[in-house]
């Protein structure tokens, strides 16, 4: 399934796509009330979901409707960096490679869903793209065994894990003010099911584009820390729990990284395509500065 929340006629719902269509499972499951509450539903959930999705007729067109974050207000959203091989030598720094993953966190309202604005503050001219793939959570636990984390996975996601670049340097030791801008970056469009990844995630493909413009491609065969790594790892300090959202990292290619850096202008398109999951597009407009 690829499950999402909208919003339709001034309310939030939540379904499934199904091709070019909305499928309203919520009005068809009304004991869910939401995709969050579909995964702390489990197993039985899902599977009450995948049969009431099997033979629906669409309630809306994707067009018709406006598309939030898959689970609205996940409760923590972890965001891994450097985390691409490629990456690290990128930094041309001369550095190993890394014993233990670096982590940063981001609140929910620093990003917007599919084809929500992705806004340019007033107070920089660096917005910069991340295209990531981002893991989300379907059964929680702390201090999970590395060859149980994949039970754990709900399914995968796109993000565009926008940063506001000199902001993030504003201090030595945290990046915590440049990853939070709002609505800086974008999750979406929906969570593709875990049971969509019968080949597991070893080798999938993120690629990202700007205005058409190919900027990122890479695959997860790269990454340094995969994904049972990183639920095994990030559950050792903090109970995991269903709807967490894990953004894995980007591979090389990140505006920054050019010269001159490309930073992203009002009315670019950027693209972030996932194998197995879809493309989150997100148009970039200026945010107005407050009267």
């Amino acid at each position: 399934m690829k499950l999402l929340s909208y919003r339709h006629g001034g309310t939030v719902h939540w379904g499934a796509a199904k091709g070019e269509d909305v499928v309203d499972l919520g009005r068809r499951l009304p004991d869910i009330a939401s995709v969050l509450a579909l995964l702390e539903g489990g197993e039985p959930a899902l599977q009450r979901a995948r049969a009431a999705l099997a033979d629906a007729a669409p309630d809306h067109a994707l067009a018709d409707v406006r598309l939030e974050l898959p689970v609205p207000q996940p409760r923590k959203i972890f965001c891994i960096g450097v985390n691409y091989a490629h990456r690290n030598a990128e930094y041309k720094d001369g550095s190993d490679l890394p014993k233990y993953p670096s982590i940063f966190m981001r609140v929910p309202d620093s990003f917007v869903g599919h084809g929500g604005a992705l806004l340019q503050p007033p107070e920089s001219q660096q917005l910069d793209y991340e295209g990531e793939i981002g893991i989300v959570i379907g059964r929680g636990g702390r201090r999970i065994a590395r060859e149980k984390a994949s039970a754990h996975i709900a399914g995968l996601t796109c993000i565009n894990e926008g940063t506001i670049r000199d902001w993030v340097h504003h201090a030595k030791f945290n990046v915590t003010q440049g990853k939070n801008f709002h609505a800086s970056g974008a999750i979406g469009p929906w969570i593709a099911t875990a049971d969509e990844f019968p080949g597991g995630y070893a080798d999938l493909r993120v690629r990202t584009r700007v205005n058409g413009e190919p900027r990122q491609d890479d695959t997860t065969a790269h990454l340094m820390f995969d994904f049972a790594y990183l639920i095994s790892y990030l559950s050792t300090f903090t109970t995991l729990e269903p709807g967490d959202v894990i953004a894995t990292g980007t591979p090389i290619g990140a505006g920054i990284r050019f010269d001159p850096p490309k930073y992203l202008q009002p009315g670019d398109v950027v693209e972030v395509e996932v194998t197995g999951v879809g493309v989150l597009r997100n148009v970039v407009e200026a945010e107005g500065r407050p009267a």
